[in-house]
């Protein structure tokens, strides 16, 4: 899992640090400066990144043909939503990164929307080169569906009105298996599907006529988590001859509100870049949550 989403942080960092220079001012020989920042610091990491995680990840596991493997069924289809998510998001900055370095808008609509896309493909290829593990159609449909969310939307509608968020609660679950699910809360983010949660946060204001006087940075949010796993398709009654608790694997459906970070209105240039950094997550509020083994269950606030 931690694998998989590494390079798409390192890229993710990059875009932070290069669209970090939004807040100089615009000029033509500043956008000839910010193209050379966009295309050395873009190729020099996608290079560098991708050397890195093949020395890191694959160089000791035995090579192989090309070949898939079928993990649709693993952690109740977080993973996959979790790829849409991130590419979806790559593809928001790599277009707002090419927006900013002086990109036509549909340049920067169809090749910095495909960021996400781009990188993980390299990924999936060298999964799929490896014994170990497999290049994996499902991981593949969902970086398309996520890249081609956010293209659409910028199509259709030169903005986006339903954003993809995530958020994140720890959970108990990683103590019984730290290796899978995180040792430590940065990695347990990353690794503990059960403390995810995926929104679709829709923006109100852009699907009502243009004259209605409703805030424009209010959303309402439906979102999608799972528990109760300790292991991808079914969990263990044991680990290295320990006993684990027994645990229901449940999905679970969230309706909430939110807040549209990049639809609220400031001066400052330096505010913007920030809520754009940012704009991939959903901000705590009351959710109401329902799963087949409790039914409903309010949270005065959920993260």
């Amino acid at each position: 899992m931690f694998k998989k989403r590494l390079p798409v942080l390192v890229l993710l960092l990059l875009t932070v640090s290069v669209t970090a220079q939004v807040i100089e001012k615009d000029s033509a020989a500043m956008y000839k400066k910010r193209r050379k920042i966009l295309i050395f610091g873009v190729g020099g990491l996608y290079v560098g990144s991708t050397a890195m995680l093949y020395s890191l990840w694959y160089r000791d596991y035995e090579q192989s043909p090309l070949h898939l493997t079928n993990d649709n069924a693993s952690w109740m289809h977080m993973d996959k939503i979790g790829h849409f998510q991130t590419t979806y998001q790559v593809g928001s900055y790599g277009y707002w990164a090419m927006r900013w370095a002086g990109a036509k808008r549909k340049t920067a609509i169809w090749f910095g929307g495909s960021w996400g896309l781009i990188y993980n493909t390299t990924v999936e290829i060298f999964d799929g080169m490896s014994a170990e593990w497999g290049f994996s159609p499902g991981d593949m449909v969902a970086n398309v569906l996520g890249t081609g969310f956010f293209i659409s939307q910028q199509l259709l509608w030169d903005e986006q009105r339903i954003r993809v968020k995530f958020s994140y609660h720890p959970t108990e679950f990683p103590q019984y298996r730290p290796d899978l699910l995180g040792s430590n809360w940065a990695q347990s983010i990353l690794k503990d599907y059960n403390g995810q949660t995926y929104w679709a946060s829709v923006n109100i204001k852009s699907f009502l006529p243009e004259k209605a006087k409703f805030p424009g940075w209010i959303n309402i949010a439906f979102g999608y988590g799972a528990t109760g796993m300790t292991g991808a398709k079914s969990n263990p009654d044991e680990i290295d001859g320990v006993p684990l608790p027994h645990f229901d694997r449940v999905a679970q459906y969230y309706l909430s509100a939110d807040i549209d970070w990049k639809r609220i209105k400031t001066d400052s240039e330096f505010l913007r870049f920030v809520f754009e950094v940012i704009s991939f997550i959903k901000i705590p509020f009351p959710a109401l949550e329902y799963n087949s083994k409790e039914g409903f269950v309010f949270h005065p606030v959920y993260f």
